[in-house]
């Protein structure tokens, strides 16, 4: 069993700042990509940012420059620093994390996904 678990959601004003965190816990052999999509009101979920196992990162062009991925591998640990943040970021924000586990003696691959943490930015 492996556990996603976010924090760092609420509600902020436009052109300001909020961090969130995504915690995974569980018999993990390794943890290869980690990133965060979103879910806006009517909207199909997309990728926002996602960080490679070596720390090559990748973004929507929507939120480049204003939007930084990072992960702490020792703490199996994702974070996702926003910054001048506008109403259209307002989403459900998903942790998205592809690890390695054993199973039945086995090394398989395994996509788990947080339970979702709401950022709302006012104008």
């Amino acid at each position: 069993q492996v556990q996603l678990v976010e924090s760092g959601g609420g509600l902020v004003q436009a052109g300001g700042s909020l961090r969130v965190s995504c915690a995974a816990s569980g018999s993990i052999f390794s943890i290869n990509a980690m990133g965060w999509y979103r879910q806006a009101p009517g909207k199909q979920r997309e990728l926002v940012a996602d960080i490679t196992g070596g720390g090559s990162t990748n973004y929507v062009d929507s939120v480049k420059g204003r939007f930084t991925i990072s992960r702490d591998n020792a703490k199996n640990t994702v974070y996702l620093q926003m910054s001048s943040l506008k109403p259209e970021d307002t989403a459900v924000y998903y942790c998205n994390v592809k690890v390695l586990v054993v199973r039945n003696r086995e090394i398989r691959s395994l996509e788990v996904w947080g339970q979702g943490t709401l950022v709302t930015v006012s104008s």
